[in-house]
């Protein structure tokens, strides 16, 4: 049992009424989720506010409440505390509840708009086979060291951080990779954690349905350098036109990567086939089996990574060897006709044209390339022409289709698409709203040695229609249609 005085050092506290001095069972938001001796946070939400469930809390047997503003009756025997940001005091909560474990290993985040999964879980994957117990904190998975749990979000809330830190901590982990989205650092979920470093990938348009601006989502990324210590490192790829911004005001050690320009850590491709890259990095050749320029970017920022946490340089670039590609990150089968089906997460403009740049650079021209795309309902609108109007410049025939409708009605998501179809694309443009007979279309119409990309739902196993979630694979899918099952 935790004492809450104990829990309270550096939250900003306005206003305290009550005793301090009482025991604290455990920390929750959720007022279903309480129990007699908790501490209930009323986090001010997009959604919701919590402050609305103050009263259930209290019948639920919460002895102390965190808010923004005091109730007009405040009811005797529960401790008050009042602060100004609900949602940064619970993120110094959870690190102290948890007795800051990420105090107790090296916990490296990674941002930006693409690429954040494969860092993380590619770093994950090298530290392992240098013998390491290493976590993962990711959209597509948890990982306390060789034990799997499923992930909810990119970035999860902080009494699921700091739980999970705990645990590696008991688990005697050394190192952490974990994924920062721009919703995570706005949010204050990375508030008191202490980060041994930072990665920045690349900025490119999205989730402007939540942030006001392109502007305000490029600050929002900043604020995570901004706070590291001067102890840790920031990483930035010094080739994206905000690489430079990320650092100007951080206390970190200043490090760079890039393809194009002088950096720290900088790397030539020398070849890109389907079956690998050859990389020239830092003046010494290296063969890895990820293909195309994002993932040479992509392995720069793990082996800068890998270097500034004090890996040898030698060691790091025979573990980029071994790397195996992240599920439903340019996931690919081919079959025995020569068929070749990516599946890949790309969901955003710059994602989707570097898959689509990437499978032109492998292609020989004699073959066709099958686009099937979709956009997400209840996210940012103004990507879904953009995203359909790349799928049919870079590919011979484009399958509008649903991803993940979430609330919104599927046709009206592809009539946005649509908009994006210039007329000269319309006869090699179709739509079909149901992604299952999309992906069978696709599959009807190669022949041999095209190349077929499903994109935007990658490692996903669910289609979410109304708010449910339906079983849904696009890798398994798209090999049952190809008779690869």
């Amino acid at each position: 049992m935790k004492i809450l005085k104990d829990l309270l050092y550096k939250v900003a506290l306005e206003a305290v009424k009550g005793s301090t001095d009482i025991p604290v069972r455990e920390l929750t938001f959720d007022s279903r989720a309480i129990e007699a001796g908790d501490l209930f946070i009323a986090l001010v939400g997009t959604q919701s506010d919590g402050h609305q469930f103050i009263g259930k809390a209290l019948d639920m047997g919460a002895t102390c409440i965190v808010c923004q503003e005091f109730p007009a009756e405040l009811q005797d025997g529960i401790t008050w505390i009042k602060v100004q940001d609900t949602q940064e005091a619970l993120a110094h909560l959870a690190a102290n509840f948890y007795g800051n474990p990420s105090n107790q290993l090296k916990l490296v985040g990674v941002t930006g708009t693409n690429g954040k999964t494969t860092v993380a879980t590619l770093l994950y994957q090298l530290y392992k086979a240098a013998g390491y117990k290493t976590g993962l904190l990711s959209t597509v998975k948890i990982m306390v060291d060789q034990t799997q749990y499923k992930a909810t979000h990119t970035t999860p809330d902080s009494i699921t951080i700091n739980r999970f830190l705990a645990q590696m901590v008991y688990e005697g982990v050394d190192y952490c990779f974990m994924e920062v989205s721009s919703h995570g650092i706005h949010q204050k979920r990375t508030a008191g954690l202490a980060f041994a470093g930072g990665i920045f990938t690349n900025l490119s348009h999205d989730h402007l349905d939540y942030h006001a601006n392109f502007a305000e989502y490029r600050d929002v990324k900043k604020q995570f350098f901004d706070e590291l210590g001067p102890q840790s490192f920031a990483l930035t790829n010094i080739d994206d036109k905000n690489g430079a911004v990320m650092l100007q005001n951080t206390k970190a050690r200043r490090c760079s990567y890039a393809l194009k320009s002088m950096a720290d850590y900088r790397a030539q491709i020398l070849e890109n086939q389907l079956g690998g890259l050859l990389l020239k990095v830092n003046g010494s050749e290296v063969w890895v089996r990820l293909m195309g320029v994002f993932n040479a970017y992509n392995l720069l920022a793990i082996f800068g990574a890998a270097v500034e946490l004090g890996m040898p340089a030698e060691e790091a670039l025979q573990r980029l060897s071994t790397l195996e590609s992240v599920s439903g990150r340019f996931q690919y089968v081919v079959t025995p006709n020569k068929i070749t089906a990516v599946v890949d997460y790309a969901h955003t403009p710059d994602a989707l044209e570097n898959v689509l740049k990437t499978i032109d650079e492998l292609r020989t021209r004699n073959e066709k390339v099958i686009t099937l795309v979709g956009c997400g309902g209840d996210r940012d609108k103004t990507k879904r022409p953009i995203m359909a109007k790349i799928a049919c410049d870079w590919s011979n025939q484009v399958i509008l289709t649903s991803d993940n409708p979430r609330t919104e009605d599927p046709k009206a998501i592809l009539l946005d698409m649509e908009k994006g179809v210039e007329a000269h694309q319309t006869k090699k443009t179709l739509t079909i709203e149901d992604r299952r007979q999309a992906i069978k279309t696709a599959c009807q119409l190669a022949q041999p040695g095209d190349i077929i990309l499903i994109a935007g739902k990658g490692h996903e196993t669910y289609q979410e229609i109304q708010g449910v979630r339906h079983d849904f694979d696009d890798f398994n899918i798209v090999k049952e249609f190809l008779e690869l099952s």
